[in-house]
């Protein structure tokens, strides 16, 4: 029988041996916030692509941002919040309501609302 492993013999957890390994880990199934693109307000900046953590916004072949690849993303919300579109094109929402079929008309709604909110801040 052999001995068993202490502590010094596992390896370090939580550390990234090699760059650009994200789609290697499905981390979409333990998301709770849900990012819902709104086609029709993106600028096409690709910020979102930018700043994503997880490559988990597709890009076409003609170079334009796509849906998400919702296996990678784990719902973090920077693409949101770096969006800067007047009227943003991605909201965040809770991963139950996001997966509903009228969540994107929720998140139109939901964007229409938040510029109101912020062009009242700025008056």
């Amino acid at each position: 029988m052999s001995k068993p492993k202490g502590w010094k013999d596992l390896p370090e957890g939580g550390l990234i041996k090699e760059a650009g390994n994200a789609e290697k880990y499905d981390t979409g199934a333990w998301r709770s916030d849900r990012p819902i693109w709104i086609k029709e307000n993106c600028i096409q900046c690709m910020f979102c692509w930018v700043f994503c953590p997880d490559a988990a916004i597709t890009v076409d072949e003609n170079g334009e941002r796509g849906d998400f690849d919702y296996l990678h993303c784990k719902g973090c919300g920077i693409c949101a919040l770096e969006c800067p579109s007047k009227v943003k094109s991605i909201v965040m929402m809770s991963e139950a309501e996001g997966a509903k079929p009228d969540a994107l008309e929720k998140a139109k709604a939901k964007a229409v609302k938040m510029a109101g909110e912020k062009k009242a801040v700025k008056a």
